[in-house]
């Protein structure tokens, strides 16, 4: 697929972020989007962007509320995107959005660990059951299926744990790369790639919180504490902080993770974009997307010791074990 204009693309996570990049990229290419998220607010600001001081007659960018970790509302979704834009295909299908969080069986709780899975895997087993027969009608389709280097690589640092996110995009990546022999035999003209970014300037820490929270963005108990480990590990005194102080320190964390990322969301956008239009299978994002699959293929035995981490560290600038 070459070209976008004239196409529908189908954007999960579409409020923030790479989501809001792709729209951004794809409209000005003079694609219709449809895109979900669970912030309507966020999403109002995706269109605004994507519309500027007018869109051209006939294209079409629209909004829907719903979470992807439910079927029901991911159908909602769909039958929604076929009674606004009047049509029974799509071309493009981003199944984008994801969260953080969760990352310990220990020290987390089974809600916090689930919620982060089911997003993250189970919004992509939904979106393309879901929209499997829309991308089929179509004469030419593709799926995007956003994984992450933690779907081959499963840790940010030794001091970290990590596991529900890592699990989901481990289950994305193995996914994506069966669906090329399924859509092969059954439906030759729908394409797959697996994304994989590195370190993206996004603003998915903040919107974890949120989620995780339930819309409050406060901070559990547990996460605390996890904090407070993490601070004295790095050299600081956290027993002498308040909660409220430790909650600052994370914020802190979440802002350097979005404003110093190496690779801005724009920036992964495009990697997707052009990766599609060459018919890309597996799409790395980032030159530590790159390093990490490099040296994680090449030394599989070394991936979780420290001193690998700490090679990783240095040639990448990546701070966050």
């Amino acid at each position: 697929m070459k070209d976008f204009a004239g196409k529908t693309a189908v954007i999960t996570g579409g409020g923030t972020g790479m989501g809001r990049e792709l729209a951004r990229q794809l409209v000005a290419e003079g694609c219709n989007i449809a895109m979900c998220d669970v912030s309507a607010a966020n999403m109002a600001e995706t269109r605004a962007q994507c519309v500027g001081a007018g869109l051209p007659q006939g294209m079409k960018v629209t909004t829907h509320v719903a979470d992807v970790s439910d079927e029901a509302q991911v159908i909602r979704f769909r039958d929604e995107i076929r009674q606004q834009h009047g049509i029974d295909h799509i071309h493009l299908l981003f199944n984008n959005a994801g969260i953080g969080g969760g990352g310990s069986l220990f020290t987390n709780s089974r809600e916090q660990w689930e919620r982060t899975f089911n997003i993250d895997w189970g919004g992509v087993y939904y979106g393309v059951r879901t929209f499997l027969d829309m991308l089929v009608r179509a004469p030419e389709a593709h799926i995007v299926n956003t994984s992450s280097v933690n779907g081959f690589w499963a840790t940010v640092g030794p001091d970290i744990s990590h596991t529900a996110y890592s699990a989901a995009k481990f289950a994305v990546k193995g996914f994506t790369e069966a669906l090329i022999n399924d859509l092969r035999l059954n439906a030759p003209h729908v394409k797959c790639s697996v994304v994989m970014p590195g370190h993206i300037g996004t603003s998915i820490v903040f919107n974890s919180r949120a989620i995780q929270s339930g819309g409050t963005g406060a901070i559990s108990q547990m996460e605390l504490q996890s904090l407070r480990v993490r601070l004295t590990k790095a050299g600081i005194d956290a027993a002498k902080m308040t909660d409220e102080q430790v909650a600052l320190a994370a914020g802190e964390v979440a802002k350097a993770f979005l404003e110093k990322a190496p690779t801005t969301a724009a920036q992964a956008a495009k990697i997707i974009l052009d990766g599609v239009r060459e018919e890309k299978w597996r799409i790395l994002v980032g030159a530590d997307a790159h390093w990490l699959d490099e040296r994680v293929r090449a030394t599989p035995e070394d991936a979780y010791l420290p001193e690998f981490h700490k090679a990783f560290v240095a040639a990448s600038g990546w701070r966050l074990g």
